[in-house]
């Protein structure tokens, strides 16, 4: 099995470790700013990137057009898990893009098979359906839950009701912003998809309330990533886990940020030993390749659909297989997820020694922070942006609030300089 130390991360002692020279030591070029101005006048404008152009990356450190090196502490919302180039998963990449890269579900591959039954038995189920992005993994558990709640549950057809959270963050195409609570995603995008009751976060006595005959699912995140990482009530997803059953209907669980080692564990549902109906993973699981996504789950719930019903060209492509396997390796060892329980105490010790009239809050699990900054200090944004200065590329959200994700490879000594360079920052 392939270890951490195989991968040539911390191979050698602070081969990646924070240094003075770190950060932007020279002003945007001409070239960083033609291409940021190429990309405003080229491009719909549904970001708003901070202004920094990265022409390389390594390990938890990536290196912009005028070689000013930065510290990645978002890792591409959990996407790059592993690092950036892990020399692993390149390796499977790079042995795939020489045999076949896609074939479509028309036919079957050699990639296909071991993917799908290596990945289920990850996440002790028995059958994957792998697409490509997380939005479209989502879409494919709402419609997996409501094919399963007409053919197992005998709900009437067309009267399916799946439950959600409020602050959720699901992805962004129609049916997901449908059930969104967030006034951006949702202005100016209706009519909205019916058939969806939104509940508190955190309130397990609001899902029970909520359901009816109809229900056939709860939907939601572990941990809510988008919203701040909100981590729940201590024992909240047991008790999903026991209304779900007893109720009769599917926990489904969006892992797609929370999953695959971020939080200290396989996945964030693991933290009170819960195992959901449906498992919904992206991100990291292309290991910041390329996407690849899959609903996971066993026969009984994957098994309502038929050929025809649900599918994509991409999804499950060889290219797709071969990385998504490679990523199931690295799982496989417990070593990513030990590193990120073991990292993630250093990181939430060092932020809770951060200055109270700074910080009001921090939250999170594992290699996972949301840092509420005293608005008084600057806004998210303005923040980000000090931090970026600094040589830490960071994410706001929700105002005032810091997202902290870095690559699991990240050593305790970037870590200890990222919360430095974010308290001066505020300073």
């Amino acid at each position: 099995m392939t270890t951490l130390s195989d991968t040539g991360r911390d191979t050698e002692p602070g081969t990646f470790k924070a240094q003075a020279g770190a950060g932007p030591q020279n002003p945007p070029s001409a070239r960083a700013e033609a291409l940021i101005e190429q990309s405003d006048a080229h491009t719909a404008h549904n970001y708003h990137p901070l202004p920094v152009v990265i022409a390389e990356a390594d390990g938890a450190w990536v290196t912009d057009v005028d070689g000013n090196r930065y510290l990645d502490m978002l890792a591409g919302y959990s996407a790059l898990n592993f690092g950036h180039r892990n020399p692993v998963l390149l390796a499977a990449a790079r042995e795939q893009l020489g045999r076949v890269t896609l074939t479509s579900r028309a036919f079957h591959h050699d990639q296909f098979g071991p993917f799908v039954a290596e990945l289920a038995e990850l996440c002790g189920k028995q059958a994957a359906l792998p697409m490509n992005s997380g939005a479209e993994a989502v879409e494919t558990a709402l419609k997996t839950a409501r094919k399963w709640g007409y053919q197992v549950k005998g709900v009437p057809e067309d009267r399916a009701q799946i439950i959600t959270c409020e602050g959720n963050f699901h992805g962004r195409t129609l049916s997901i912003v449908s059930f969104s609570t967030d006034p951006d995603a949702r202005h100016e995008f209706g009519p909205f998809t019916p058939g969806f009751v939104s509940v508190p976060y955190g309130d397990a006595a609001a899902i029970e309330a909520a359901i009816t005959d109809d229900t056939v699912a709860i939907l939601l995140e572990p941990i809510q990533g988008e919203a701040g990482v909100l981590v729940p009530p201590e024992g909240y997803l047991a008790a999903v886990r026991e209304i779900c059953t007893r109720r009769g209907i599917l926990m489904m669980a969006d892992e797609i940020q929370s999953g695959l080692g971020r939080t200290g564990y396989t996945f964030a549902c693991d933290y009170e030993n819960v195992v959901p109906d449906v498992y919904i993973l992206g991100k990291a699981l292309g290991g910041g390749i390329l996407p690849v996504s899959a609903v996971v789950a066993d026969r009984d719930v994957l098994g309502v659909f038929a050929p025809g019903e649900h599918g994509s060209t991409f999804g499950g492509n060889p290219l797709a297989c071969a990385v998504g396997r490679a990523v199931v390796g690295l799982l496989a060892t417990g070593e990513y997820q030990s590193r990120a329980q073991k990292l993630g105490t250093h990181l939430h010790e060092a932020l809770a020694k951060l200055p109270p009239e700074m910080v009001r809050e921090v939250r999170g699990r594992g290699l996972w922070a949301g840092v509420d900054i005293d608005p008084g200090f600057g806004t998210g944004r303005e923040i980000s942006e000090k931090l970026m200065a600094r040589g830490v590329l960071a994410k706001d959200t929700h105002g005032s609030t810091i997202r902290m994700a870095p690559p699991l490879v990240v050593t305790a000594e970037d870590l200890d300089w990222a919360v430095l360079q974010l308290q001066s920052a505020l300073g």
